[in-house]
């Protein structure tokens, strides 16, 4: 017997209520990276926080807001370093574990310079500021913006573009890696406070310094986002076995750079920064050279 159907109703889709299944390896985390990461994201928070005091903020060793923000950067860089070590040296590498990295990240080494940057620079609010407000102060905030946009895109790339979590694809970087970026704005901003501790600095030269920090800042959050090879020091250079002559030389350039660590981290930094983009001028310079000279 044929049923009875009402045509005048239309048949209601069914809707799946069901809760979409978790995949197991995303229901736990490993614990000792991911309290590395952690770390690592607390750093930069750390930094933001102590560089939003006020200047004249009594702290111990006499250190400035900006000083303590900037060590703390580069303490997540040490977190940062040891999470994914670990985590390769114990198989506990993941997708959960890769973004979550790539947050902390974020935090420390794009939010947390930026912050540090402008605090140093720019004297009063841009934009909003009934008095005070200079082209300058404009100009840093819209480039530290602009470093903040290109820190998310250069992890957003790494995440996705990184084959898997071996150290074999971890050689070297297309894009200046963000720990990187965020170390040559924080060493920056540690040579900054140190000559600033002087009472024989001029203001002529703290100016100067606070432009070829807007600079070197919009440098380095370019280069994040290109498409140069930068190579993996640490990887490289540091986890293979070496000669004890290796070893005392690397010790003895350590302990000299120790005389003036301000001055070497500086230096350290925006000589690794600006190492490939020079590089890449000088190649396409010779290549150019050698395909306008004359043939014999």
């Amino acid at each position: 017997m044929a049923l009875y159907m009402d045509q005048s109703k239309p048949m209601q889709p069914q809707i799946n209520t069901s809760e979409p299944e978790i995949p197991p390896s995303h229901r736990t985390v490993a614990v000792i990276p991911s309290f590395f990461t952690l770390g690592n994201c607390l750093c930069g928070f750390l930094a933001i926080f102590f560089a939003s005091r006020m200047a004249d903020t009594k702290l111990l060793w006499d250190w400035t807001p900006l000083t303590v923000g900037a060590v703390f950067v580069f303490i997540g860089m040490l977190f940062d370093a040891l999470d994914g070590r670990i985590a390769r040296r114990t198989g506990q590498t993941s997708k959960l574990g890769e973004q979550l990295d790539s947050m902390a990240d974020m935090v420390t080494f794009g939010v947390a310079p930026a912050f540090l940057a402008v605090q140093l620079v720019a004297a009063e609010t841009p934009f909003l500021s009934t008095k005070g407000d200079t082209y300058f102060d404009r100009t840093a905030l819209i480039i530290a913006c602009i470093y903040v946009a290109c820190a998310a895109i250069r992890l957003a790339r790494f995440t996705l573009e990184v084959p898997s979590g071996d150290q074999a694809d971890h050689l070297s970087f297309e894009g200046l890696p963000s720990p990187g970026a965020a170390g040559t704005v924080a060493s920056l901003v540690l040579l900054h406070q140190h000559f600033l501790a002087r009472d024989n600095t001029q203001q002529w030269t703290m100016t100067l310094a606070s432009i070829g920090m807007v600079i070197v800042m919009l440098m380095v959050a370019l280069v994040m986002v290109s498409r140069l090879r930068y190579v993996h020091v640490t990887n490289r250079y540091l986890h293979e076995r070496a000669p004890l002559e290796y070893i005392a030389i690397c010790v003895v350039v350590g302990l000299l750079l120790a005389i003036n660590l301000q001055g070497a981290l500086a230096a350290s930094f925006v000589t690794y920064a600006v190492s490939t983009p020079l590089a890449w001028c000088y190649q396409k310079m010779t290549h150019r050279a050698v395909q306008t000279m004359p043939n014999p």
